[in-house]
């Protein structure tokens, strides 16, 4: 068994059953589980599920742990400090799952066409310059958290899209690079709208292009755990997953097919304030909440064609050991696989 320790965690980084079916009532109740997210509106199911009680209908008692990167997260699955966790797929993640450590259990946040979803952006200097779409980008400073992250993912992608090279800045949190972008210090990055948005409402940033474009179908985040709780603790990984799918399709059906009117979406933006721009008055949040709505994978259902094409990519640039095949790094056995 794998030791759940974070030395050991750190150490290792140098079609199944439908969620559907998963909603049948815990139990046992009361079980603690940490769960791992970022204080971004793609991680809004989560905080739905433990808001509206599905999470305790589970039988779980769930404590958030938060985030400023994913990578991070990944290392506190395998070390045992957090249970679940939804974020990017990293080359962290993927050689933790070589390592028999982790497992992605699930879809969550995904670039859908008709649906605003991230977005491209270039620094005022960079766009004054005459950086004003992708194709520009060429020999340009491109901010990433870290090397074999999804924004290297990306960049890389646009760079290959457009026949161009750029430079790749790790800056380790979002919020160095958000001042990096800000100040002129990189040129460029891609993120989240409800990020992107007010910041190029700023002024001081610039929209120039959308991911979605070079990436159809991106499977943006995933719902992963250690692969102990995948292969041993499958009633509790059950519950989790069907609990954080009523939370997907109350924040699909609220945000985006709008069912519960304007009424239902002040109600959503309400609840996801608590967590999301929490520092700021609900006026000022609103707007940018509302504004970073994309789908979440109904069913918490996971696209293995783009999980495939992630893991291709960082084979590729050799970041991850060529042999590691998507069963080592997926449980296939949870949620409904598409795009295969």
């Amino acid at each position: 068994m794998i030791q759940t320790n974070r030395r050991h965690a750190l150490a290792l980084l140098g079609g199944g059953i439908a969620a559907s079916a998963l909603a049948a009532p815990a139990i046992a109740v009361n079980r603690k589980v940490k769960l791992g997210a970022l204080r971004f509106t793609s991680h809004s199911a989560s905080f739905i599920a433990l808001e509206r009680g599905y999470f305790a209908d589970a039988g779980l008692d769930v404590e958030l742990e938060f985030f400023q990167a994913a990578q991070p997260m990944a290392v506190a699955i395998a070390s045992g400090d957090v249970d679940y966790a939804v974020t990017a797929v990293t080359g962290g993640l993927i050689s933790l799952a070589e390592k028999g450590a982790v497992k992605v259990i699930g879809g969550a946040l995904k670039e859908e066409q008709g649906i605003d979803g991230q977005q491209i952006l270039v620094s005022d200097t960079a766009f004054k310059s005459g950086v004003t779409d992708p194709a520009k980008l060429g020999g340009k400073d491109y901010a990433v958290t870290q090397t074999g992250s999804s924004f290297h993912y990306v960049g890389s992608h646009i760079a290959k899209a457009e026949g161009i090279e750029m430079s790749y800045r790790p800056l380790q949190k979002v919020g160095a690079i958000i001042g990096a972008l800000r100040s002129g210090q990189v040129d460029a990055w891609n993120i989240v709208p409800h990020i992107a948005k007010p910041l190029a409402g700023s002024g001081a940033v610039h929209i120039i292009g959308a991911v979605q474009d070079y990436i159809p179908d991106y499977q943006i985040t995933t719902a992963f755990t250690s692969a102990t709780n995948a292969a041993e603790q499958r009633d509790k990984t059950q519950d989790f997953l069907a609990a954080f799918s009523r939370g997907i399709a109350d924040y699909n059906g609220t945000m985006i097919d709008k069912v519960g009117g304007e009424a239902g979406v002040n109600e959503m933006v309400d609840l996801i304030h608590k967590y999301v721009y929490a520092d700021r008055p609900r006026e000022q949040a609103a707007p940018s909440i509302i504004n970073g709505t994309m789908r979440l994978s109904p069913n918490a259902a996971l696209n293995v064609g783009s999980i495939q094409h992630q893991l291709n990519w960082f084979q590729s640039e050799g970041l991850v050991d060529a042999s590691i095949t998507l069963d080592t790094f997926v449980d296939g056995s949870y949620v409904e696989l598409i795009g295969a």
